[in-house]
């Protein structure tokens, strides 16, 4: 299977399988958005979802955000990881929207990289989900997926990763790519076990052999 066909099969199995993909982070505006961004970097999308609620109605604008203490902050996300730097983070990122922005989240890739606590991936994600700029983000779980797929060759960076990904999927298609990696990556292609046998793309993907021989000695074991 050349790297063309093993694209173009992923694409149709998940435009035919999955023709909705979303974020699963709860949000209602842009602003809402980068907040549930910057604290999901190393957290579940469940346990951010069960923290901004009251983090919103406690800070429901950029403008409040901007004028809060670090301290006031980290014992509303404290259940996060990184709750301090993450608290710092959000206010510095309130106080440059306000003070460089207008208090409007930029849509803009190279002016979000700009607010702390925004990188790439994160500002991939605004633009693609907030603002529907075509972008490719590529978090852990794309850039695994993607590699044992087959989808990037010897990609050793979420950027190379980014770059390849864009390169063979059409750009129409960049935004809720993403998100058909991502889920696959979550409920699929698990890191350390993934589930071969519930995979609709196992017979496209370059290390399915692999993993097949292995669960298949490993049965073998458990039968003697």
């Amino acid at each position: 299977m050349t790297r063309k066909e093993r694209y173009q099969n992923v694409i149709e199995y998940f435009k035919k399988n999955m023709p909705i993909a979303e974020t699963e982070l709860n949000h209602g505006n842009p602003y809402e958005l980068v907040v549930a961004t910057i604290l999901s970097a190393q957290c579940t999308d469940k346990r951010v979802n069960i923290i901004t609620p009251h983090f919103f109605e406690r800070y429901p604008t950029v403008e409040a955000l901007a004028v809060a203490s670090q301290e006031a902050v980290f014992e509303i996300i404290k259940s996060c990881s990184y709750p301090n730097n993450k608290a710092k983070n959000l206010i510095g990122m309130a106080k440059g929207v306000m003070e460089n922005f207008g208090g409007e989240i930029p849509a803009d890739l190279k002016a979000l990289q700009t607010l702390p606590g925004i990188g790439r991936k994160t500002a991939n994600v605004v633009a693609s989900v907030a603002f529907k700029i075509p972008a490719m983000a590529v978090d852990t779980h794309v850039f695994r997926v993607a590699r044992r797929i087959g989808l990037s060759q010897n990609a050793k960076t979420p950027l190379e990763t980014e770059k390849q990904l864009m390169q063979f999927i059409p750009k129409d298609l960049w935004n809720i790519a993403h998100h058909w990696l991502i889920l696959h990556g979550r409920y699929t292609c698990l890191a350390r076990k993934p589930k071969c046998s519930q995979c609709g793309i196992r017979d496209y993907c370059k290390e399915y052999p692999r993993f097949q021989k292995k669960e298949l000695l490993a049965a073998q074991k458990t039968k003697s």
